[in-house]
């Protein structure tokens, strides 16, 4: 009898870690789609690079959603965030690499991260199985008290 009782406990146990790395999951899957979403803004950054002239107009965010229409003075003088809060003016050819370099930095991570979810997928499908046995093994033993009860009454 102290068995079931015991099971019972490793399942709630089980469903907690579960649900644990259910949320570990939802996390991380957030984590991919934000670095997709900087990966998409790089990818529209560097196509604005190379399609820009100077004296071109465009449209520069001041923030709170307004913008101002200013005329490119110089396109091989771009202002690209390095990271850390720095940023330097580079060269068009070179604004682009240090975007494709960062794009790649953001694919690496984005793998990074996918993996992280895959194991804690296996782990998660691992922890299900053990639950699935868990109850099985509980029935069993629930029937076998039922019969051995069947048996005393007789």
């Amino acid at each position: 009898m102290m068995g079931g009782g015991g099971g019972q406990q490793q399942l709630q146990e089980l469903s907690q870690q579960l649900q644990e790395l259910q949320e570990q999951i939802e996390v991380l899957e957030g984590e991919v789609d934000d670095l997709q979403q900087e990966k998409v803004e790089v990818d529209e950054a560097i196509e604005a690079i190379e399609t820009l002239e100077t004296g071109s107009t465009v449209q520069v965010p001041l923030g709170g959603d307004a913008y101002l229409r200013a005329e490119v003075q110089d396109i091989d003088e771009v202002i690209v965030g390095l990271g850390g809060g720095y940023a330097a003016e580079q060269e068009q050819g070179d604004a682009v690499s240090t975007l494709e370099n960062k794009k790649e930095t953001l694919d690496d991570r984005i793998d990074e991260v996918n993996e992280e979810i895959a194991e804690i997928e296996t782990e998660s499908e691992q922890l299900e199985q053990k639950a699935q046995q868990l109850q099985q093994q509980q029935m069993q033993q629930q029937m076998q008290q039922m019969q051995g009860e069947e048996e005393g009454d007789e």
